[in-house]
């Protein structure tokens, strides 16, 4: 059973904020990329935002500028602080342990259970 656990999700109005966060094993930690994609209805899950653990960082377009995404190696803990959220933002979100830092998913990608980002205008 892969261990990503994901927490913070919930509903805000728009313009708000909110933190998610993702906790997973040191061996996942160690050995992928760690980052974060969602999945609105009737829509193709998206990356969002991945991390390496030497710091690097990537966003998709939509969220640039909005999102940041965060690490607390010593704690195997990847956060998304989401800020100036949109009504199209509105998803379920997915911790993700890749081999690949990319935003595009494949087939050996890692997944949590996931956590419901819903967001009123």
């Amino acid at each position: 059973q892969v261990q990503l656990v994901e927490s913070g999700g919930g509903s805000v109005q728009s313009g708000g904020s909110l933190r998610l966060s993702c906790v997973t094993t040191v061996y996942i930690y160690k050995n992928r990329f760690m980052g974060w994609f969602r999945q609105a209805p009737g829509k193709e899950r998206e990356g969002v935002a991945m991390i390496a653990d030497y710091g690097s960082t990537t966003y998709a377009e939509s969220v640039k500028g909005r999102f940041t995404i965060s690490q607390d190696i010593t704690n195997n803990t990847v956060y998304l602080q989401m800020n100036a959220l949109k009504p199209e933002d509105t998803a379920m979100y997915y911790c993700a342990a890749s081999k690949r830092y990319s935003l595009r998913p494949d087939e050996d990608t890692y997944w949590g259970q996931g956590t419901q980002v819903t967001v009123s205008s």
